[in-house]
């Protein structure tokens, strides 16, 4: 299956890159909050949208 030193590489892999992408993130954070400072209503209308169509599918099984 895997050796020892594969395992060893993998371990060590995620380590660094979890590492790096926490870097990453806080270093551009500052630009996602203006980038994106609107995402969650955009988020509610489509769950909302998604749960009248769901409904919809919901009440024609019923009547029909």
């Amino acid at each position: 299956m895997f050796s020892k030193g594969r395992l060893i590489f993998v371990v060590f892999f995620i380590v660094v890159f979890i590492i790096g992408m926490i870097y990453a993130y806080r270093k551009d954070l500052r630009s996602i909050r203006q980038q994106y400072s609107g995402v969650h209503w955009v988020f509610l209308v489509l769950l909302i949208f998604l749960l009248i169509l769901y409904m919809m599918v919901k009440c024609r099984r019923s009547f029909f």
